[in-house]
């Protein structure tokens, strides 16, 4: 299959890198900034064009701009003609739906959303790590499906259908699993180096890692440890008078984390409604 990138940043190019090792042919790309010279180094050879002229070259047209830009980008190409009947235009954005993709169908084209379930720090990132992830695939028909599937089969990945409605929520679970994931590290951090701990990252990495291992091993409700599934009132004040101390700022975050804790420990059978609310009396002063 011929394959254009729009916007080959870093997911985009990881991507076609891996398409293209999987058989396919890269024939354009486009791009502002460093894509011309990211895309010398990861593609060779391929062609750097502006967007119309990308997406006209491909069977497959893969738009991977920022998710704010989609919308525009999309309406932009449908103005310029860029698509046709039987091309296939994706997206890779895990919040947008198919509704960015309605001019797609007014020229006759296939709309596709395909997200690697992955984070992109790089694309040498992207290109080892897309390979053995989820991938969420939402068509407007069995056809469609099947495209996606394709997709996410030449780049190694595991798909699973997501219905179009469900994107946003999905998209939520994401970010809790990874973005706040790296925010709640960077408090972590400086609460570790504000009590003294010498090279903070390097100390709580195991202690994350082993978390994680336990999450995939037993499942998040028999994961937990700590003072809000045991329970431990005493401990939860002793841990808010230390940061109302030192880190005011980290005493809301605490309350709400220390909060979600409990209602898993409870949901899971391990916390009692007595030992419950025992900690929710002291959350509640801090509140």
């Amino acid at each position: 299959m011929n394959v254009s990138v729009v916007g080959a940043g870093r997911a985009g190019t990881a991507v076609a890198v891996l398409l293209s090792r999987a058989g396919h042919r890269i024939v354009a790309v486009s791009g502002r900034g460093l894509t011309r010279d990211r895309a010398a180094r990861y593609l060779p050879g391929t062609a750097f064009a502006e967007p119309d002229e990308a997406a006209r070259a491909g069977d497959l047209v893969i738009v991977a701009v920022p998710d704010d830009l989609i919308a525009e980008m999309i309406e932009r190409l449908a103005q310029e003609e860029a698509f046709r009947s039987g091309q296939w235009v994706a997206h890779l954005s895990g919040a947008a739906g198919l509704d960015v993709l309605a001019p797609v169908r007014a020229a006759g084209a296939r709309p596709l959303a395909v997200h690697p379930l992955q984070t992109f720090p790089d694309v040498a990132g992207g290109i080892d790590r897309i390979p053995g992830s989820a991938m969420a695939v939402t068509a407007d028909d069995p056809e469609g499906y099947l495209i996606g599937e394709r997709i996410a089969e030449d780049l190694m990945a595991r798909s699973f259908r997501l219905a179009d409605a469900d994107r946003g929520l999905y998209h939520a679970a994401a970010v809790f699993a990874s973005n706040y994931l790296v925010g709640v590290s960077a408090v972590a951090q400086e609460l570790f180096a504000l009590a003294g701990v010498p090279d903070p990252v390097r100390a709580m990495l195991p202690l994350q890692r082993a978390t994680l291992d336990n999450v995939e091993r037993l499942g998040p409700e028999h994961a937990l440890t700590g003072p809000a599934v045991r329970g431990d009132a005493t401990t939860v004040d002793r841990n808010l008078a230390a940061l109302h101390a030192s880190a005011p700022h980290a005493v809301a975050p605490y309350v709400e984390m220390c909060r979600v804790a409990l209602e898993l420990g409870e949901r899971a059978g391990r916390l009692s409604a007595e030992r419950r609310a025992g900690v929710e009396e002291v959350l509640s002063r801090w509140s």
